[in-house]
């Protein structure tokens, strides 16, 4: 047991669910789900002249809970990781941390597993929320536990991506737009590519390599994979279109599970290579 004990995740986890921070994180987070929750229900029930809710609203009201967790991640998430080891560089403390007997490897991922446990933290406190669906039907439980462990993939992804930049770069402010220009372009960038594409299939302009890259650039963009998630038939469809057999989620899997493994080992590798350029 001892050997799995790493000081600096018990640190960084007192630190975080300390601080008055972390509380506002947390509320403007739940707020935030509780308006959805609260517009989407006045508005399906016509603002109480209705009293019940079809299944059918019910599961568009999943998968819109699951579109705003996702962009609450995606928003949060770099900004909790962004500056783990940039601000420990510009506070002077890394010098102090690396002549400790912790190895780099225990470094970030104290740092990775303090940040993501404050975010599925949050994920935990909207369960309560997010089960209203379960009053209205028309959602299966495995469509929620496949959407919350795709949460937790994502969030894994961009926290290693945060740590990632926050090792090599000097300052927060440069590891944070950084982190947030990847999200962007897994985003945003992924998406326009994929609308150009499929224009370009539709036209019948590189019809084969064009529904390769579709199939490319949906694996990378977290919107896809969430919609194929929850909309199904929508998956199907857009499998028998690529003419790809492999789900759309498990190309997901593979390749944000390389990701982060790859940021992973970059950080580890640079943490102290970057100290000793300094000197």
């Amino acid at each position: 047991m001892i050997q799995w004990y790493n000081p600096v995740l018990m640190k960084e986890m007192k630190l975080r669910f300390r601080s008055f921070k972390s509380f506002s994180g947390l509320l403007f987070y739940l707020a935030t789900l509780g308006i959805f929750m609260t517009g989407f229900i006045l508005v399906a029930t016509d603002f109480g002249r209705i009293s019940f809710i079809t299944p059918e609203l019910s599961y568009l009201l999943f998968i819109l809970l699951s579109v705003v967790q996702m962009g609450l991640v995606m928003f949060i998430t770099p900004g909790v990781t962004a500056g783990a080891i940039s601000s420990e560089r510009e506070k002077q403390t890394l010098n102090m941390l690396l002549t400790t007997t912790q190895s780099a490897t225990q470094i970030i991922l104290g740092k990775l597993l303090s940040s993501i446990a404050f975010i599925i933290l949050m994920l935990m406190a909207g369960l309560p929320i997010y089960s209203i669906v379960f009053l209205f039907g028309g959602v299966a439980p495995t469509q929620v536990l496949m959407t919350f462990a795709y949460f937790l993939l994502t969030l894994v992804t961009i926290g290693s991506i945060g740590i990632f930049f926050s090792t090599i770069t000097k300052r927060t402010v440069v590891s944070m737009i950084s982190t947030y220009g990847a999200m962007i372009f897994l985003g945003a960038i992924t998406a326009f590519l994929f609308l150009v594409t499929f224009i370009m299939v539709g036209n019948g302009v590189m019809i084969n390599i064009g529904k390769i890259m579709m199939y490319a650039l949906a694996t990378l963009n977290p919107g896809a994979v969430i919609v194929s998630i929850t909309s199904p038939e929508y998956n199907n469809e857009f499998l028998q279109f690529t003419e790809f057999d492999f789900p759309l989620w498990a190309s997901y899997l593979i390749v944000y599970s390389g990701i982060a493994l790859l940021c992973l080992i970059g950080a580890i590798k640079r943490l102290r290579v970057g100290i000793k350029s300094q000197r």
